[in-house]
């Protein structure tokens, strides 16, 4: 549960910032950049730093490709089972507790949504 929800966090967060504020969160157009120091991107031959995805990824020339949403992680385990591994891992609980990206339990023909700070409410 912790490095892959960690990984995709990571890819889904920057994605929707890019998506949600491409002018702060993303870096412009391809076509244009100059790596610095792998650091980010110029857009050019000058002007701010730039570390967001460039706008061709989230855009193809006439419109925008989805709709910004923060990640949803489904586990099919009994929710105690969850509870514990979160209890040990403090990078994926801090994800959840904070509505960065959301958590579901699934068990059996019920679905649960994790509330942060540890508590869960069915999700029908």
């Amino acid at each position: 549960l912790a490095a892959p929800v960690v990984v995709a966090s990571w890819i889904n967060l920057q994605y929707y910032a890019t998506r949600v504020d491409p002018v702060r969160y993303g870096s412009g157009n391809k076509v244009l950049h100059n790596v610095a120091g792998g650091l980010g991107v110029f857009e050019g031959n000058g002007g701010d730093l730039r570390a967001g995805l460039p706008l061709q990824s989230v855009h193809d020339g006439e419109k925008f490709m989805h709709e910004p949403r923060r990640l949803s992680v489904f586990v099919e385990a009994p929710r105690e089972k969850i509870a514990l591994v979160l209890a040990r891992q403090p990078a994926p609980r801090e994800l959840f507790d904070h509505a960065w990206i959301h958590l579901f339990a699934l068990e059996g023909d019920l679905c649960h949504r994790y509330l942060p700070g540890g508590g869960w409410t069915l999700f029908t």
